[in-house]
């Protein structure tokens, strides 16, 4: 390892690859209890990303152009991995960096599945926990319903998706959210870290790719919504629960799935892997 461990320039590449593959050691070391509970946390930052970013969306439709309402979702969202990496969670679509120790033998296959497996159920605790008390709160009714209006036409549009769309769309999406770690890996400071983040986290968002941990918060507020949101709301938005036949628990878990499986790709392939190709492939034994 020769990563420096004090300065104030940014780490260079293979400064960079070589923390990443540390940190990757690193968090598989952590007790099971550890893992879930910040694995909680980061579901519920990355669901108060959401929701943030649906609030701002609320009542934009036919006022603001459509890429610059998603900019300004995607601006907000960036709130959820801020406070990941500067706050300290475990995201499961962050973690897809750990491929870089397992490529150099570092790691074992076990080990890093060990830690997956129980910070993704972490993020499905915390996402779904979180939206449970959006839903109770009562913060979806806001702006005469024109935020519950955002997060059922986003859960159901999601929920609708083919297997092959969603896959490569979660693909795409952990590109962006591993090369906005990749950065943040890299920074001095606070201000470099969420600076970092924004643009690539962003760039995600007004695309519309899809990330496994978001969709977690989205579609169950959607379905908390359509199930039991009061009369009061359908009729300000002059609609009924079967307007959104595609918003049902199986259409979640069909959404979930190839996300999932797609931000492992795009995060631990056509990032950690590739990096890991680059700089750590030829390092002496």
């Amino acid at each position: 390892m020769t990563t420096p461990d004090h300065g104030i320039d940014a780490l260079l590449p293979q400064e960079i690859a070589e923390k990443a593959e540390a940190v990757g050691i690193q968090k598989t070391r952590r007790d099971a209890v550890t893992l879930f509970v910040l694995g909680v946390l980061a579901g519920a930052f990355i669901a108060l990303g959401a929701m943030f970013a649906t609030t701002v969306l609320a009542g934009a439709d036919g006022v603001l152009p459509f890429g610059v309402s998603r900019l300004l979702a995607g601006i907000v969202f960036c709130l959820g991995l801020i406070l990941v990496v500067v706050g300290g969670a475990e995201l499961f679509t962050g973690n897809a960096l750990m491929v870089m120790a397992l490529a150099a033998a570092k790691l074992k296959l076990s080990e890093m599945l060990r830690a997956w497996v129980i910070v993704y159920v972490g993020n499905f605790v915390g996402a779904i926990g979180t939206a449970l008390l959006v839903f109770l709160s009562g913060q979806y009714l806001l702006g005469g319903g024109s935020v519950a209006a955002v997060a059922l036409e986003l859960g159901a549009s999601k929920a609708a998706l083919p297997f092959g769309q969603a896959f490569f769309l979660g693909t795409l999406c952990n590109v962006l959210v591993c090369l906005a770690l990749w950065l943040s890996i890299g920074a001095r400071s606070v201000t470099d870290k969420v600076l970092a983040i924004v643009f690539p986290v962003s760039a995600f968002v007004v695309a519309g790719f899809e990330h496994s941990v978001a969709n977690m918060y989205l579609i169950p507020l959607a379905l908390m919504v359509k199930a039991f949101a009061p009369d009061s709301l359908w009729t300000a938005l002059s609609v009924t629960p079967e307007s959104f036949a595609n918003l049902t628990v199986a259409g979640f878990f069909a959404n979930l799935v190839p996300v999932t499986l797609g931000n492992i790709v795009g995060g631990g392939v056509l990032v950690g892997g590739v990096y890991w190709f680059v700089y750590l492939r030829t390092r002496p034994k």
